[in-house]
């Protein structure tokens, strides 16, 4: 009677298809950060397996028909890998340092509103306190047949 060699065809089935499957799921990722399309036939042929096998794997037939959906609907930019992407969390965090930058800029800006109000009340208390002597001429220049400028009387 011949010995039972099959637990060692089942592991070496077993080897060669998680073999198979590192090299196509390796070959998906580089398609992918490459920029390169994803179809069937390209995995296929970077992975060194058939394209009947992809169909067959459900995980990898979604990942495949989900990356070339995406390049479908962005053909005019170059797509982002998967790895790239930004996460909630990291989208969450640039919401929040554009937030804190916005309040800096505020302050800033009312400070330097406050600073410019601030300069053009003295200006304009500067040109009151001052009987304005070149107001007058200026006046008679342009107009030398009127009567002569008169600071407003204060009541």
């Amino acid at each position: 009677m011949r010995a039972d060699n099959s637990a060692h065809l089942i592991a070496a089935a077993r080897r060669r298809s998680d073999d198979a499957r590192r090299r196509a799921v390796t070959a998906l990722r580089s398609l992918d950060a490459g920029g390169q399309p994803v179809t069937f036939s390209t995995v296929a042929s970077a992975a060194g397996v058939s394209r009947s096998w992809l169909y067959a794997q459900d995980d990898l037939r979604e990942q495949i028909g989900r990356l070339r959906t995406r390049q479908q609907q962005v053909p005019s930019s170059p797509p982002v890998p998967d790895r790239q992407r930004a996460t909630p969390a990291s989208l969450l965090r640039r919401l929040e340092a554009a937030t804190d930058r916005i309040r800096v800029l505020e302050s800033d800006n009312r400070q330097l509103r406050d600073a410019l109000e601030r300069a053009l009340g003295e200006q304009r208390a500067a040109a009151i306190r001052s009987p304005a002597t070149t107001r007058p001429e200026s006046r008679e220049q342009k107009d030398p047949g009127g009567p002569p400028w008169k600071p407003p009387e204060s009541p």
